[in-house]
């Protein structure tokens, strides 16, 4: 069976190629990147922040001097940001502790800070050519539909059950193409919702589809439960200036900036449940300068496009101030709008700015 999946699978890989700025790389400190990014989105989306930040950063050494902010800039819209303080700070092990040699073996990479078993694997198959199987979300349902593996792939056992078959289907004479096209087999034609069966060439013996329960696998033994918190962002100018904030709590988006925010437990549909929202919960800078924005709150047109993704929503107000309005305190502060695409915002934040920003040159 070995002989059949893996020679299949390789066989299908050269038949349908995936270029991809990183595919054939060699260069570990290349690969680890593209290994981070695509833990966070898919290869169309990473492509751009890839290339973003290998040429901002070309050596592991550039991104070690790097500041943060110019990180988090480049990085803003993948989201997950504490994986951004995570490549800095394994680039600064590297270029300072290591002397800028990138560990070589599976091992030693784990050693890595925000690298597990899959990224370790990734880069020592992939930069070395060391036999290791990696196991991605797309490996885990490709195995479990083809070997009708009943055990949920969140269950503490799964792991080491699906690591064992997946290094036991590796070709170990060529890894590296072995698990790009396991992975790459998953993201095109075993995909998880409408998978390309008719035309699957492993279908033959596919356990999943022969017994007709290809949407049944992977198997999962709970469903997530999502607490919904609801962002209202106040986008407040004063003359040419806004006020912005930046979040140094741990929590979302840390050292990102945004807008002055109000957090409720329910969705605000007006101006006026949102005042009635903040003189009931009197703390913090809304209650001191409620006076200066509620007389002209209103929701911006922008709320059209409410984020609804993941567990936050997002709501927009907009309200003007004088000129000269300073009552805002530290930790606010007011900046030219012209210069904030200076700083890293949220994606959310980030899109609305910039559609204020279009309207205002006009």
């Amino acid at each position: 069976m070995k002989s059949f999946f893996t020679e299949t699978l390789l066989a299908w890989h050269h038949a349908h190629p995936r270029p991809m700025p990183w595919s054939s790389e060699k260069d570990p400190y290349r690969i680890w990147l593209s290994e981070m990014i695509l833990q966070q989105t898919r290869v169309k989306q990473g492509t751009s922040y890839y290339l973003a930040l290998t040429e901002a950063f070309p050596a592991i050494q550039d991104l070690a001097n790097a500041p943060e902010e110019k990180i988090l800039r480049l990085w803003q819209g993948l989201g997950y940001y504490r994986r951004v303080r995570q490549i800095h700070a394994a680039a600064k092990y590297i270029a300072f502790k290591l002397n800028g040699c990138f560990p070589t073996n599976y091992e030693t990479l784990l050693q890595l800070e925000g690298v597990g078993n899959y990224t370790a694997a990734a880069i020592a198959s992939f930069a070395f050519d060391l036999p290791h199987a990696v196991l991605d979300g797309n490996v885990y349902r490709v195995l479990s539909r083809f070997c009708g593996i009943e055990t949920p792939i969140d269950d503490p056992n799964a792991p080491a059950l699906f690591s064992k078959l997946a290094h036991r289907l590796l070709d170990k004479t060529q890894p590296a193409v072995y698990n790009q096209a396991i992975m790459n087999f998953g993201a095109l034609q075993c995909v998880p919702k409408s998978p390309v069966c008719e035309a699957c060439p492993l279908k033959t013996y596919c356990f999943a589809f022969q017994q007709e329960q290809v949407t049944y696998f992977p198997v999962s033994s709970k469903k997530t439960t999502k607490n919904t918190r609801f962002f209202n962002y106040l986008f407040v100018k004063a003359g040419e200036n806004v006020w912005l904030h930046q979040r140094i709590e741990k929590d979302i988006w840390q050292n990102l900036y945004e807008l002055p925010l109000i957090e409720t437990p329910i969705d605000m549909e007006t101006a006026d449940a949102l005042i009635t929202y903040i003189q009931a919960h009197p703390k913090d800078w809304w209650a001191e300068n409620l006076s200066i924005v509620a007389s002209n709150l209103r929701k911006s047109a922008f709320e059209q496009q409410k984020f609804n993704y993941r567990h936050w929503r997002i709501t927009f107000w907009v309200a003007s101030a004088e000129k000269n309005f300073f009552s805002f305190k530290a930790p606010f502060f007011k900046m030219p709008f012209e210069q904030f695409h200076q700083l890293p915002f949220p994606k959310a934040i980030a899109d609305y700015l910039q559609m204020e920003w279009e309207m205002h040159k006009r």
